[in-house]
């Protein structure tokens, strides 16, 4: 049976450019049709292209990855998924970045235990990786939160006679559903607003 030859290329997101790792496949010759590409997180295997890759390859088929964290963040599942390719199915696996990752060489005891190995140390970096991402995203959002910066959309502008509605309902003039019929919004709108115009107005 012929080996056939197949790339997969993954970016965290729709605007990322997957250029680079597309140039490492057609450096090594990898056929144009037999590239798949996923724009997706990798912190599961739940990829569309990934599992139509998957049920495409066959035994000694030969699969590029550009680097470990291209097939995925999640220590476990890189694990599992590698074998799963490998012993599983019979497929050879190579990582343009990391030439110890590469299944054709040292397929005895020795060369498997050194690729093992390795295999572990980078899934492990990868998922550490992405811990660190996430965990330096939330420390940036409660510092900028610290720092007085508003996350999601913008209130709408407050509309035109709510101060006067404002200060007659503080006044206790008008009640504040009046005010809030004024002002065209309803009573729970109206006494938020009111906390954040108060707060305005104070500062």
């Amino acid at each position: 049976m012929s080996q056939s030859i197949y790339g997969y290329i993954r970016v965290s997101s729709r605007d990322q450019n997957e250029d680079r790792q597309l140039i490492a496949m057609r450096e090594i010759d990898v056929p144009e049709k037999n590239i798949y590409t996923d724009k997706q997180s990798g912190k599961d295997f739940e990829r569309p292209q990934y599992k139509k890759l998957v049920r495409k390859l066959k035994r000694d088929d030969l699969l590029y990855i550009k680097s470990i964290d291209r097939l995925g963040r999640n220590y476990e599942e890189i694990q599992n998924q590698w074998r799963l390719l490998t012993k599983d199915k019979g497929v050879d696996i190579c990582v343009i970045d990391m030439p110890l990752l590469d299944t054709r060489r040292g397929k005895d005891l020795v060369g498997t235990f050194l690729s093992d190995i390795v295999l572990q140390v980078l899934s492990f970096v990868a998922e550490n990786e992405r811990v660190n991402i996430r965990q330096r995203q939330a420390e940036g959002i409660a510092a900028a939160k610290a720092r007085g910066v508003r996350f999601g959309r913008p209130p709408r502008p407050l509309p035109e006679g709510y101060h006067s509605a404002y200060q007659r309902w503080k006044a206790g003039k008008i009640t504040g559903t009046a005010a809030a019929r004024e002002c065209g919004m309803p009573l729970s709108t109206f006494r938020y607003r009111a906390a954040i115009y108060e707060k305005s107005t104070l500062s």
